[in-house]
């Protein structure tokens, strides 16, 4: 069993860590939907507060197919993260394939005025086989 958080990237002191379960019970695999649910932590181990303004997500299916989505913030929100907090949100991501990935970067601006981009860890998006 994989442990939580297992995806971690880390850009300049910022750490991200990305858990992923597959939610059966809102999938359909009879009309070609499965979902799944990912948990996310943002943590700040550098030294300047940082706020997440914006996120650009890389989502490929298991036919390769690839999709961007990007946007404002998180979950609503543009959180300030303070050196030594964190910050969680959990999101969902349907496919119309039982495997696929995601990856991504979210853009940040430090209180010193500058911005820069922290990497989001690819994961793998995986439904359980159906065996019967």
């Amino acid at each position: 069993m994989k442990s939580l958080f297992d995806n971690v990237a880390e850009t300049r002191g910022i750490v991200v860590r990305v858990s992923v379960s597959y939610l059966s019970e809102q999938s359909e695999p009879d009309r070609g939907r499965w979902f799944w649910a990912y948990h996310v932590r943002i943590e700040n181990a550098g030294e300047v507060t940082v706020q997440l303004l914006t996120r650009h997500w890389i989502i490929t299916d298991g036919r390769g197919a690839r999709h961007s989505v990007e946007g404002d913030g998180v979950v609503g929100e543009q959180p300030r993260i303070e050196p030594g907090t964190s910050f969680d949100y959990v999101s969902g991501c349907p496919l119309s394939t039982p495997t696929g990935s995601m990856q991504g970067s979210y853009r940040v601006l430090a209180e010193d005025g500058t911005a820069f981009d922290v990497a989001i860890p690819q994961f793998a998006l995986i439904a359980p086989a159906v065996t019967g």
